[in-house]
C-alpha cells in the first residue's frame, strides 16, 4: 500500500512538472511576441493626429494673427500630405491666403505701399505694378477709380500666375509659386483642351459667343459664356464663365476652361493681361 502512495505521489509531481514547463513556455512566446510588435513602425493610423496645431491655427486666425496662422496651417498640410482628411485643412489655407491678399496686411515680399501722387491714376498704378486696377480696389476697400494725392494704396505684388489640370479638372492660382486657391472647372471633352503654356490677351465683360458663325450677344439664352472671358494668345481659346453650372467638374466643353460666374469674376479681377496659364493633362 505504501508503494502504491510513493508511486502515485510521483506521478503527481511529475504532471505537475510538465504543467508548469507548459505554462512558461506559452507565457515566454507571449512576452516575445508583445516584444517583437513593440519594436515595429507603428502603423500609419498611429501617428499623432494634426488637430491641436489645427486648432492653434484657428486661434491665431481669431486673434488676427493671420500670417502666423497661415504657417500653421502650412506645416500641416506638408506634414499630413497623405491624410485622407487634409482637405479641410487645405481648404482653411486657401480661403486665409485669400483673406491675406484682399487685406491690408503688409505682407514681406508680397505687399508695397505706393503713395498716390498728382496725375496717377488707378489704371496707371495697375500697370506699374503688373497687377489690376480691379485688384487694388478690392484689397484697399475703395467704391471707384477715383483716388487722391497723398492717398496710401496697399498693393498685392507677388507674380500670379494659373495652373489647369485636365486631370482633375482642377485650375489652381498661384502667387510666386505658391497655391493660393484652386477651383473646380470644366475642360474639353475626349481631353481636347490643348495643352502648353499661353498668355492671357483680352479679356472682356459680359462677352458675346460667336457659334457656327452667328454672334450671340451676353444674355442670350444661347450665348454659353457667362459673366467674363479670358482670352489666351490660341485664337478661340480661353477661360470663360458659364450658363451650365452643373457641368463643372466634367470633361464638357469645346476646348475651352469653363468656371462658375462668381469664381471667374474673381479670376478676372485678380489676373491682369500677360498672365501665364499652364495647361496639363
Amino acid at each position: 500500500m505504501k508503494k502504491i502512495w510513493i508511486v502515485a505521489g510521483a506521478v503527481i509531481f511529475v504532471s505537475l512538472l510538465l504543467l508548469a514547463n507548459l505554462i512558461y513556455k506559452k507565457s515566454s512566446a507571449a512576452v516575445r511576441k508583445v516584444s517583437e510588435e513593440n519594436t515595429q513602425a507603428p502603423a500609419v493610423g498611429a501617428q499623432p493626429g494634426f488637430e491641436p496645431q489645427f486648432k492653434e491655427g484657428m486661434a491665431l486666425e481669431a486673434k488676427g494673427e493671420l500670417l502666423a496662422a497661415q504657417a500653421s496651417y502650412k506645416n500641416i498640410v506638408m506634414a499630413y500630405a497623405s491624410r485622407p482628411d487634409i482637405e479641410g485643412v487645405q481648404k482653411r489655407l486657401e480661403d486665409l491666403n485669400m483673406r491675406i491678399i484682399l487685406s491690408a496686411l503688409n505682407v514681406p515680399g508680397q505687399t508695397a505701399i505706393r503713395e498716390v501722387k498728382e496725375g496717377d491714376s488707378l489704371s496707371m498704378i495697375a500697370d506699374e505694378y503688373h497687377t489690376t486696377a480691379e485688384l487694388i480696389r478690392r484689397e484697399n476697400g475703395l467704391k471707384s477709380d477715383v483716388i487722391r494725392p497723398g492717398q496710401r494704396l496697399r498693393i498685392w505684388t507677388g507674380r500670379l500666375n494659373v495652373l489647369v489640370d485636365k486631370s482633375q479638372n482642377l485650375l489652381t492660382l498661384k502667387s510666386d509659386g505658391e497655391v493660393i486657391k484652386s477651383f473646380r472647372v470644366s475642360t474639353g471633352k475626349d481631353n481636347i483642351t490643348p495643352v502648353g503654356t499661353f498668355k492671357i490677351v483680352n479679356k472682356l465683360k459680359d462677352p458675346s459667343w460667336t457659334h457656327d458663325g452667328e454672334l450671340i450677344p451676353a444674355g442670350n439664352p444661347k450665348n454659353i459664356l457667362g459673366t467674363r472671358w479670358l482670352g489666351f494668345d490660341m485664337p478661340s481659346y480661353g477661360i470663360h464663365g458659364t450658363t451650365q453650372p452643373e457641368s463643372i467638374g466634367q470633361q464638357a466643353t469645346a476646348g475651352c476652361v469653363r468656371m462658375l460666374n462668381d469664381e471667374v469674376e474673381l479670376l478676372y479681377d485678380f489676373l491682369p493681361v500677360g498672365t501665364e496659364v499652364t495647361v496639363i493633362d
